[in-house]
């Protein structure tokens, strides 16, 4: 390790006077940084030389100033490589005969210059989206045209899309993309049949959320003797529809994933594409790519095919229709199938947590939205054996994939976007064992393996208690992040040694990537793909990208539900802490906000102690942990920061809290 950072410095220091590649960051006050990978450092960018450069961008930046006693280094950007951001959201100002645009950004940023033929339908003042064709060299703003005109009364719109254009993700396909993506034809040819696997007559059917439009995984099970059952896992064939080289396939890789928000899905795909061509629909023939398994009662695999399908979907099921069969033993559709699907699912779930992988589980909060997509009400997911039951055939399919690739490698290397996930870093991992060691649970850390177990054996003996939420919580911030890499290190959390995703191509483009190489690979005509560690960090980005979107809007929708209770006192738990307060989460809504340590100092002097994860009283000696209950009052809801504020309550048993006020009692109040 150290002999490689010591050259990326030396290689780096080499480069001291040329370009170098980074990522810019535009601070408030206008200042610029250009963040550069391997260690380097950032580079200090004035206004004047941003070259055209907007937040986010990646650049080449010339370093033209060293403080020799500080290191510190200062610079101006010679060329922009890529865009972060093309479509912006704001406000159009009309002139005689053109336009300006305003974007809505809390960084300062140029209007842009619309020309009269680009302004469409949009009219003075109007919000709108906007696409930057083009900022050459000279120009001093950018030249633009409005995508579409928004409804300035629908603030909830306006807010998704700017957390959306903010993070990198277009808003709109190109024409040309669409006008692609309507070019396919809806017919399958007989012909290509006729290259495929044919499942049609093979009972086979999809499991997923009730709102689910873009079925991209299906079921097929047949009892071959009373020990052996064949279990196919389908997904849909995007990569038929979406080939190399075009204008759709140039699109979903910009994008590189969906994103989900509360109120929407933001596809990489056309609808064309994601909800008819290659959604799994009930009662439609469809073309697909499978890992199919013959496995018996006790979940083996005994042997398993790889390679495109046709198949018929007899039934869609909802993940509460099986839920309910499980549950219930009601009477249902192919109940026998799902009921065996089910144990053995269930099985496979055992063997992996026996084998290494980590049984962290979380709750997943969606907030309850009335036509006008305001909340109105929280709803809490968990993972029931109905969910747990697609989760564990997927991830055979994937680690299957994945192994069976690994292996054709041993023979001729081939670049693979695997799915890899390490093992959790010390600096983070030491302070958490020794938190978790004051309520008992003592971690064995000799290896990787034993600190799985650990992990495990803490989540079963914690369960239940009041201890439970923080240790869970605290143990996932421990974990590294998975990301897509050709070079396979693993999957920790899964406990694989091969690992990838393979099952949702039509919202994830390295499913894209993995089913083009697979093909290539068992019709022996594999080259290696030179550009796959960049198309993989891209992946990855984008799907931080996609996670940032995703907390964004939730947080959003926190806010816009808690601004209907200011003066309200809430009981909730304290999600994290920081030296200057900790956040807390309510019980009833999940909305988390900051009690700031200013508004604690009436009370004592706190400080933060870091390897306690809490605030600690000077005189007093009040503690406010990770995990703790308190009592809150909102104070301030602040829709344009996305921040909620709260106090402290000290004694909360005077005052009713708003849990138990009367709907219709309750005085609503925005600000």
């Amino acid at each position: 390790m150290g002999s490689k950072k010591s050259k990326s410095k030396n290689k780096h220091k080499s480069q001291a006077h040329n370009e170098i590649k980074g990522t810019l960051e535009i601070t408030r006050s206008g200042m610029g940084y250009v963040v550069i990978a391997d260690g380097y450092g950032d580079v200090l960018v004035r206004p004047g030389n941003f070259n055209n450069s907007l937040h986010g961008d990646t650049v080449l930046i010339k370093v033209t100033k060293q403080n020799p006693l500080t290191g510190k280094r200062e610079g101006r950007i010679t060329a922009v490589i890529a865009r972060k951001q093309t479509e912006f959201t704001g406000t159009l100002q009309m002139a005689t005969n053109f336009a300006f645009f305003v974007p809505d950004s809390d960084k300062p940023m140029p209007d842009f210059y619309i020309p009269f033929e680009n302004i469409k339908d949009a009219k003075n003042k109007d919000k709108v989206v906007v696409r930057m064709l083009k900022w050459e060299q000279d120009d001093k703003k950018p030249v633009g045209e409005v995508v579409s005109v928004m409804n300035a009364e629908d603030e909830n719109d306006s807010a998704m899309k700017k957390i959306l254009a903010e993070n990198g993700f277009p808003l709109s396909f190109p024409e040309e993309v669409i006008e692609e993506s309507e070019r396919i034809p809806e017919y399958i040819a007989a012909t290509e049949i006729q290259k495929r696997k044919d499942f049609r007559d093979t009972l086979t059917f999809t499991i997923d959320p009730v709102d689910a439009k873009d079925f991209d995984d299906a079921i097929s099970i047949r009892q071959i003797n009373t020990q052996l059952y064949e279990i196919g896992v389908h997904i849909a064939d995007v990569s038929h529809f979406v080939e190399p080289d075009t204008a759709l396939d140039e699109e979903a890789y910009k994008r590189a994933t969906s994103v989900y928000l509360p109120d929407r899905v933001n596809p990489m795909l056309p609808e064309r594409i994601s909800n008819e061509l290659c959604s799994l629909r009930p009662n439609e023939d469809k073309l697909t790519f499978s890992a199919v398994f013959k496995i018996n009662n006790r979940a083996e695999v005994k042997d398993y095919w790889l390679g495109k399908t046709v198949i018929h979907s007899d039934h869609r099921f909802t993940y509460e229709d099986v839920q309910q069969m499980i549950e219930d033993d009601a009477d249902g559709a192919y109940q026998e199938e799902i009921l065996l699907l089910n144990k053995l699912a269930q099985i496979l779930r055992g063997k992996r947590f026996e084998n290494g992988a980590i049984s962290f589980t979380s709750q997943e909060v969606r907030f309850k939205l009335d036509e006008k997509a305001k909340p109105v009400g929280i709803i809490v997911k968990e993972s029931k054996e109905a969910h747990q039951l697609i989760e564990e055939f997927m991830l055979l399919a994937n680690r299957t994939v994945a192994e069976h690739v690994a292996k054709a490698n041993n023979k001729k290397p081939l670049p693979f976007p695997y799915r890899i996930h390490d093992t959790p870093d010390e600096q983070k991992l030491l302070p958490f064992v020794a938190f978790a060691k004051k309520f008992g649970h003592t971690f064995d850390i000799s290896s990787p393996d034993k600190i799985a177990e650990s992990f495990n054996e803490m989540l079963l003996t914690v369960k239940g208690k009041p201890e439970q939420h923080v240790l869970e919580q605290l143990g996932i911030r421990t974990m590294a992040k998975a990301y897509y890499n050709p070079e396979n290190i693993g999957h920790y959390g899964l406990g694989f040694e091969h690992y990838c995703h393979f099952t949702s191509p039509i919202r994830r483009y390295p499913d894209v990537l993995v089913h083009r190489i697979l093909d290539a690979l068992l019709r022996d005509k594999a080259t290696p793909d030179k550009k796959l560690a960049e198309k993989c960090k891209h992946c990855s980005e984008m799907e931080r990208a996609a996670m940032d979107s995703e907390r964004a809007s939730n947080k959003y929708k926190q806010v816009e539900y808690i601004r209907g209770y200011l003066g309200q006192v809430f009981e909730a738990v304290i999600s994290g802490v920081a030296s200057f307060g900790f956040w807390a989460e309510t019980v009833a809504h999940k909305c988390e906000g900051l009690v700031n340590i200013a508004s604690l100092n009436d009370y004592d002097d706190f400080r933060l102690v870091e390897t306690d994860y809490c605030l600690a009283g000077r005189r007093s000696g009040r503690v406010f942990r990770i995990g703790d209950k308190v009592n809150v009052r909102v104070i301030a809801a602040n829709l344009d920061k996305r921040q909620i504020d709260y106090e402290w309550v000290l004694k909360p048993d005077n005052e009713k809290q708003a849990d138990e006020v009367p709907a219709k009692a309750r005085k609503k109040k925005k600000k």
